[in-house]
Order: structure tokens, then C-alpha cells, then sequence
């Protein structure tokens, strides 16, 4: 493809470990147009095993591994996770609209189909796919894996030293110094030791969970996890399904067990404004994870009171206006099962 028929070329990942294959995409982009946009997903996670780099520190990693003319014709764009692919993919051609200042500049998507994460490529019927095709046998997770199961960062990274660029070794050595792996490596311990129990299962698990989202007056009833997965981080009250109960048996059980939220089961019915399923593949951390989410809204009322207990180190009313600054501080995606219900974003 000559170089001039695109005005921006597009690459779209989480970049959760930037290894070699990614940079031979994002090369690539660069020889298709003059202009390249770099679309980092999972931008407002909170730090996990799956999500170990924020997105300044992934743009600093892909940086450092291109040339100053290079990175002048790159520009990064962050984006939220959503779990609802037709906003998903509007979010992503805003931005590019806004990036490019019109609508109508000419994009190709580069990329790969490796799997089917990969369907998002045929969601742009609007811009020209371009499919560089496998470029080796690299992938993030099991490069993630390396860095944790060591017991030190040097071993780490002598173990990824052939799949990553020999930027993305500096810029790890640099950030092991940071406070943060030693967690990530213990939660991520936890979570193998979780799948390891279902190793010889005949069929991969798929776990049924509830949440409930409480509402008084202008506030949110959160928890602030005091387990991993997700330890310390805030999430709605919720857990898993009882083999006798419904999921709406469930969904009061564990906010009562959680929150000490007791209310009268009428009060409870009548403030129930809506259900929804989250079922996206991804959203959990533990693994195939398919939840129903409750929203309770009680109105103008004064704050029941409440404690935290059971799984949750504390509960605590937050102000709804205060939630999008507190993005970063979700496990897993309850950020966005706020979002649905309240209109946070």
C-alpha cells in the first residue's frame, strides 16, 4: 500500500508488556501513513496482574523503543474498558476524529487476527484493514507470567529477553524498583493457586456472581476489598451465588453480609430499579465470571448505617459526583458497572 493513500494509521491494544510483535505492527503502521495513532485499552485499570502498567508507563515503554523521527508521527490515545463493543468501538472513532481534526481522514487499522480477541479488527467497516498476519509466538500473558514467577527481576527478564525489545528490559529493570511488583506477584500467586483447583475440571468453570449497586440521595454504597483478587481495591458489594438462592436472594444476602445494609424485603423490592448481565469474557480476573448486577435506588432518605465485614476490609458511602476520579481505584470492571447504571462517564 503506497504510503500516501492513508492520512492515520491505527494500532489498537492493552500493550500489557510491550513485546516484539507489537513493535513490528507499529512499524508497520508507520510505512502505511504518515501519521500513526496508538490506541492503549485498559487506560483507567487499577494495577493487577493483568493490568500491571498504567497507561503513562506504557507510552513511556513503547517510546523508548522507537526512533525520534518515529516518535514524532506517533500520538497515543487512552481508553477506557467498557465490555459494550458498539460504544466501544464509537469511542475509539471519536477520538480518532477529534486526533485527526475531521471525520473524514482516510484509516487503516493494523493488526493481526490471533484469536478471537482479535474480532474488534472488522468493527471499523469505515476504515481499510490491513492484517500484518502472526508476527511469531509472542503474547502478554505468558510474558506477565515470567516477570511475576521469579523469584527476582533479573531472572525476569533473562526469560523475555529474546521477545522484547532491549528498551523494554531498561524500562522494566527501572520500574521493579517501584513498590509495585512484590504485590503484584503475591495476588497473582493467589490466582494461580485458584485455577490450579480446577485444572482437571471436564469442562473450563464458568462462575455465576451477583452485585448490588445501592443508591441514597446523591451517594454510592462501596467496599474496599480485603482479599486479592483485588485487595484493597473498591468494587460494589456482591460474591457469589448460593446453590438454593436466586440471584436476587444472593444479590441481598451478600450486600447484608458485606455492608450490614438491612432494609425491610419490601423496601429492598420496591427500590429495585434494574438488572443487567455482565458477561464479557475478560471482565474477570479469576476467569469466566458472568454477573447480575442490582440496582437499588432508595431516593432522598438518610445513610443507613453501615460496616464492613465478611470479604470487605470497609464499606463506606462515596458521593457519585466523586466517582470518576476514583476510576483507577476499581477492581476488575465494577468502575463500569457504575458507569451503566449511574451515567458516571
Amino acid at each position: 500500500m503506497p504510503a500516501d493513500r492513508f492520512d492515520w494509521a491505527v494500532c489498537i491494544g492493552r500493550f500489557q508488556l510491550f513485546h516484539d510483535a507489537q513493535l513490528a505492527l507499529l512499524h508497520e503502521a508507520l510505512g502505511l501513513a504518515p501519521r500513526v495513532a496508538v490506541v492503549i485499552g485498559s487506560a483507567y485499570q487499577a494495577r493487577s496482574p493483568r493490568n500491571p502498567f498504567s497507561y503513562e508507563e506504557r507510552v513511556q515503554a513503547i517510546t523508548l523503543a522507537l526512533s525520534q523521527d518515529e516518535r514524532e508521527r506517533v500520538s497515543f490515545l487512552p481508553l477506557r474498558d467498557v465490555w459494550d463493543e458498539e460504544r466501544w468501538v464509537r469511542s475509539v472513532q471519536d477520538a480518532l476524529a477529534r486526533l485527526a481534526g475531521s471525520p473524514r481522514a482516510r484509516i487503516v487499522l493494523v493488526g493481526h487476527r490471533k484469536d478471537p480477541t482479535s474480532e474488534y479488527l472488522d468493527a471499523f467497516p469505515g476504515w481499510t484493514l490491513h492484517d500484518v498476519g502472526r508476527q511469531g509466538e509472542v503474547h502478554g500473558k505468558a510474558l506477565r507470567a515470567a516477570l511475576y514467577a521469579a523469584p527476582d527481576i533479573e531472572p525476569a527478564l533473562a526469560a523475555i529477553a529474546g521477545q522484547v525489545p532491549a528498551t523494554t528490559l531498561a524500562f522494566l529493570r527501572s520500574w521493579a524498583q517501584l513498590p509495585f511488583l512484590p504485590r503484584l506477584r503475591g495476588e497473582w500467586a493467589e490466582l494461580e493457586q485458584e485455577h490450579a483447583k480446577w485444572a482437571m475440571a471436564p469442562y473450563p468453570p464458568v462462575f455465576v456472581t451477583v452485585d448490588a449497586v445501592v443508591r441514597v440521595a446523591d451517594q454510592v454504597l462501596l467496599i474496599r476489598r480485603g482479599r486479592a483478587p483485588g485487595k484493597g481495591l473498591l468494587a460494589v458489594p456482591g460474591g457469589f451465588i448460593e446453590q438454593r438462592e436466586t440471584a436476587y436472594q444472593s444479590a441481598v444476602r451478600e450486600l447484608q453480609e458485606e455492608t450490614g445494609f438491612e432494609l425491610l424485603p419490601t423496601e429492598m423490592q420496591h427500590a429495585l430499579k434494574a438488572v443487567r448481565v455482565f458477561d464479557h469474557p475478560d471482565r474477570s480476573q479469576r476467569g469466566r465470571v458472568i454477573t447480575h448486577a442490582f440496582h437499588f435506588d432508595f431516593g432522598e432518605r438518610m445513610l443507613p448505617e453501615i460496616a464492613g465485614s465478611d470479604d470487605a476490609a470497609e464499606a463506606r458511602w462515596v458521593p457519585i459526583a466523586e466517582l470518576p476520579s476514583l476510576e483507577e481505584q476499581f477492581h476488575d470492571d465494577h468502575f463500569h458497572i457504575l458507569d451503566c447504571f449511574l451515567g458516571l462517564t
